[in-house]
């Protein structure tokens, strides 16, 4: 599964590009070298010069080599990989992508290493989770990013909302006094399923749940029905599309029109506002989605990525020494200063306090889920039946028919007997 939230900021904040399958390799004196797959835009060049002069030079008989990839079609290359010969030492991926790969039985049990050296019990859930898999820990958090409300704070101020919202009820009132004088309270797309798994989430319910080793789908329990109930509420308070998901048309472009008072999204859209508004540059704000109560925000996706390191890898030692720089405080801190990441440990979000957008990502982050933890979930997102529900129902279908009806399609995915 392509890493989709990121997709959009990442490519913000890479200020040069680094092309698909090129390489970045350090300075050639080591004895041993440990090859490194790294996604395209995940991090800068910069960043990568300076880990490979810094760990080069602490560790002297190792070169790395830093091979970039692209995102389309990275699923089959890293399978024929950890069933081949040729593996590199450390791999990232998707966070939600680990427990494809982990069913191919390719990848090293970093357990011991995660509990005694990287703090564990620390990370992000929304990062954790995803890479242990029955109990064992193959995937190490590396970084992570998740939706906030962008506000145009102009609007705000018109309409006399001096305290950004805390909770749902907040939200909700604000959202309502906002949508006034022709301005939209809220732009939300009926098929946003990542901003839906968030109110479900809140309300206790799930995508799918597992039950034995079997999943089924669960967007017809009262708790996930709660949660499309908020959503619907929400989504009325503007014009988005019922019909369509938050790139048709891009939410973005329709923010940077002026007349929208907030959009959820990661904090990188906003410099695409910015582009298509310039007007707009200084006036947007951001906080963390509302929870239930003031006490936390909402949950939400978190997107990110881990860092694995393949069975079959010649370099396999040196490959999680590899990892566990990468995933050390020290070089967290340079990821998320530079790359405007959350690091993948609460305690960590003080390192990007000065970064407004950033720091109410971070919040949220604390909060963080991920998709349900099935090697099959990829069948679930290609087709992706929780999209036509939404729409059904924004559009008066009954909320509990067309839950069943989207829960049992679920259930057949995850199960492969609706691969049809």
């Amino acid at each position: 599964m392509k890493n989709r939230i990121l997709a959009g900021a990442i490519a913000l904040v890479s200020t040069v590009a680094l092309g698909g399958c090129g390489y970045i390799s350090g300075s050639g004196g080591g004895d041993r070298t440990v090859t490194v797959w790294l996604m395209k835009d995940s991090v800068s060049p910069g960043f990568l010069d300076k880990f490979t002069r810094s760990y080069e030079e602490e560790n002297p008989s190792i070169e790395l080599d830093f091979q970039i990839q692209e995102w389309s079609g990275i699923g089959p290359k890293v399978i024929s990989a950890l069933e081949g010969d040729d593996a590199p030492d450390v791999i990232e991926v998707g966070n939600t992508q680990v427990a494809q790969y982990a069913e191919s039985g390719g990848l090293r049990d970093l357990t011991l290493e995660s509990m005694r050296d990287l703090g564990s019990e620390d990370w992000l859930p929304g990062l954790a989770e995803p890479g242990s898999i029955n109990g064992v820990q193959y995937g190490i958090p590396w970084y992570a990013a998740n939706r906030v409300v962008i506000y145009n704070k102009d609007i705000f101020q018109e309409a006399g909302i001096d305290a950004v919202p805390k909770t749902r009820a907040e939200w909700i009132a604000a959202t309502e006094k906002l949508n006034n004088s022709g301005n939209q309270g809220i732009y939300l797309a009926g098929q946003n399923w990542y901003v839906l798994a968030g109110f479900i989430w809140d309300e206790g319910g799930e995508l799918a749940d597992e039950n034995g080793g079997d999943w089924q789908g669960a967007l017809d329990t009262p708790e996930a029905l709660a949660g499309m109930e908020f959503y619907q509420k929400l989504q009325a308070l503007g014009d988005g599309p019922k019909d369509a998901d938050e790139e048709k048309p891009p939410q973005t472009d329709v923010f940077a029109e002026g007349d929208v008072a907030q959009i959820i999204s990661v904090p990188g859209s906003a410099a695409l506002i910015e582009q298509k508004n310039p007007e707009l540059k200084g006036k947007l704000g951001y906080f963390p989605i509302p929870g239930k109560t003031a006490k936390e925000p909402g949950s939400v996706f978190t997107g990110g990525s881990d860092l694995i390191v393949p069975k079959n890898a010649d370099e396999r030692s040196a490959g999680i020494a590899v990892v566990k720089a990468l995933a050390s405080e020290k070089w967290q801190t340079e990821l998320a200063r530079g790359m405007s990441y959350v690091p993948n440990k609460p305690s960590l979000a003080h390192v990007i306090e000065g970064d407004e957008g950033t720091a109410a990502m971070a919040e949220g982050a604390a909060r963080g889920r991920a998709t349900p933890n099935s090697a099959q979930w990829a069948r679930v997102e290609a087709e992706n039946p929780i999209k036509p529900y939404m729409t059904a129902v924004l559009q008066g279908g009954d909320p509990a028919r067309e839950a069943k009806t989207a829960s049992e399609r679920i259930t057949a995915l995850l199960t492969g007997t609706g691969t049809g």
